[in-house]
């Protein structure tokens, strides 16, 4: 099923202002609030929907590649994946957003949600250059990588106990992870919830620490990473991999994978957005004869017939040859550009010839009226 578009999911014009984007996105959550709708699947997937949009619209990066390249910018690579997405996630990113300790909406809204198990710090995101030949753009592809980075320790399994009977319930918040106090306000007393400061919020305590990781969770090791990159992907942009990079610290979740493109240049064509360009060169008598040449594509080369009499610039378009959207819809093409090849050193006989050739009436230049020029001709392509 496809996504709902983000600002519509927010209820926000594309010009939203970042303060408006946040009201709105704060109204959304607390509406579709887990606390507020229990046992609620639709509720659920609502307020995973909204905080999905306001992840990527709340990012001014992310934001302006959604808004060229809409949800193929962010899915799967990016943004929380839909359903993917838990409620520690959620919380861990935006908890704020329900207000600061004291806040009325605290006590419904704060540390209050279950946080058993969430004791550790979320880990770091990870940043790598993946180089993409053209041809791996145009068609999108599949790679597997192997990364360097702090995964969850073998022995603990991540949660930094030396063993199951080292973890004990928080003495301060017996194990619910949050606190409760009374605050005066200006509007009176109110009770509000926090995280508990002993346990940090996870309910538990560890007793004994692991003797690998020393209590961290962590260690560092190699691993293997499949990643699906889409097609018309371009030079600088950036993927993301939920829950790829550094493993938390003391079973925290883990942070995200963080992909950067770079485009390998290529041999023969050139990238102008969604086309491809190729400069072909013809020598001076297959121009005027014309000819049947081969000329290189991202899918193999294939056979043009240049027509007699082809004029430098003229421009020959291949349809569907170019790159996809990076959306997935529509394709570009691939633009020939004639340029007739002018020898640089003549033999006498050559120039001998050439001297016997430029005085004949066919050799000299007669553009007629619908002769375009370069720029007409470009202007022609791209409109």
């Amino acid at each position: 099923m496809s996504k709902r578009d983000y600002y519509e999911v927010l209820g926000v014009p594309r010009n939203a202002p970042e303060a408006d984007i946040k009201k709105a996105y704060r109204k959304v959550a607390l509406k579709y609030h887990p606390d507020r709708n229990p046992d609620n699947k639709e509720a659920e997937d609502k307020f995973k929907e909204a905080a999905e949009a306001y992840e990527v619209l709340s990012d001014a990066d992310k934001r302006a590649k959604y808004d060229r390249f809409g949800h193929a910018a962010v899915n799967g690579q990016g943004g929380f994946s839909g359903g993917a997405m838990n409620m520690e996630d959620i919380f861990e990113h935006f908890g704020d957003i329900f207000g600061d300790a004291g806040s009325p909406f605290e006590s419904f809204f704060g540390g209050g949600r279950s946080r058993s198990g969430t004791r550790g710090q979320r880990g770091s995101n990870l940043r790598i250059k993946v180089s993409l030949t053209l041809e791996e753009i145009a068609k999108g592809i599949s790679k597997k990588i192997k990364v360097k980075k702090q995964v969850a320790c073998d022995q603990c399994k991540g949660s930094g106990a030396k063993d199951e009977s080292s973890i004990s319930t928080c003495d301060t918040c017996r194990g619910s992870g949050y606190v409760r106090q009374i605050k005066s306000t200006f509007l009176g007393q109110m009770q509000t919830t926090t995280s508990c400061p002993t346990c940090k919020g996870s309910g538990q305590m560890i007793t004994a620490s692991c003797s690998k990781c020393k209590g961290d969770g962590r260690m560092y090791a190699e691993e293997t990473i499949s990643i699906d990159i889409p097609a018309g992907v371009s030079e600088g942009m950036q993927l993301s991999v939920r829950g790829k990079g550094n493993a938390g610290k003391a079973g925290g979740p883990a942070g995200d994978l963080l992909i950067l493109i770079d485009e390998i240049e290529h041999e023969h064509l050139l990238r102008d957005g969604k086309n491809v360009i190729y400069d072909l060169f013809l020598n001076f008598a297959d121009a005027a004869l014309g000819t049947s040449v081969h000329v290189p594509t991202l899918t193999g080369k294939v056979k043009i017939k240049v027509p007699a009499g082809s004029q430098a610039g003229k421009i020959f378009r291949l349809k569907g040859k170019g790159i996809p959207e990076v959306q997935g819809y529509g394709k570009g093409d691939q633009l020939i550009n004639v340029n007739i090849w002018t020898p640089k050193k003549l033999s006498d006989e050559e120039r001998a010839l050439l001297e016997k050739m430029k005085e004949l009436p066919a050799f000299k230049p007669s553009p007629g009226k619908g002769e375009k020029g370069f720029f007409e001709r470009m202007k022609d392509f791209f409109e």
